[in-house]
């Protein structure tokens, strides 16, 4: 009688062929997490958060103040400077950036004079070379 069934040398093979494989792409994806997260909150900062934040400002003529925050797009501001126009909610629910840390707003900007900046401070939460920043950055 014949038995059916692979080898130990066949068996060696494939979990040698499966190892290889895998050695070769696990370093390609290692660094894309942190690509897919970075896009990912500059994508919520120039278009999401951007629109949200313009069209308070159409309504009101004035963007939130610092203090009101982002949480302005959500509940009609009761501190000053008040919202003559509010026809929020402008947003669902004030946004964490990929790193699940608040975004930073600050009206009027040190950087955009005539609006506001908004950012995250990336992977590490503190300000560095990884922030996602809403104006443009000159590198030195």
């Amino acid at each position: 009688m014949k038995r059916k069934g692979f080898t130990l040398i066949e068996l060696m093979l494939v979990v040698i062929i499966i190892s290889v494989l895998v050695a070769l792409v696990v370093p390609r994806l290692v660094g894309r997490s942190q690509e897919a997260r970075f896009a990912a909150a500059q994508a919520q900062i120039e278009a999401h958060l951007a629109t949200a934040l313009d069209l308070y400002e159409l309504d009101n003529g004035i963007y939130p103040s610092t203090e009101q925050g982002l949480l302005a797009l959500r509940k009609r501001p009761s501190s000053p400077p008040s919202p003559p126009n509010w026809k929020g909610p402008y947003i669902k629910k004030t946004p964490k950036d990929p790193w699940g840390n608040p975004y930073n707003y600050i009206s009027p900007g040190t950087h955009n004079l005539q609006d506001y900046d908004l950012l995250s401070y990336g992977a590490d939460g503190i300000e560095s070379s990884d922030d996602v920043v809403n104006w443009e950055v000159i590198e030195e």
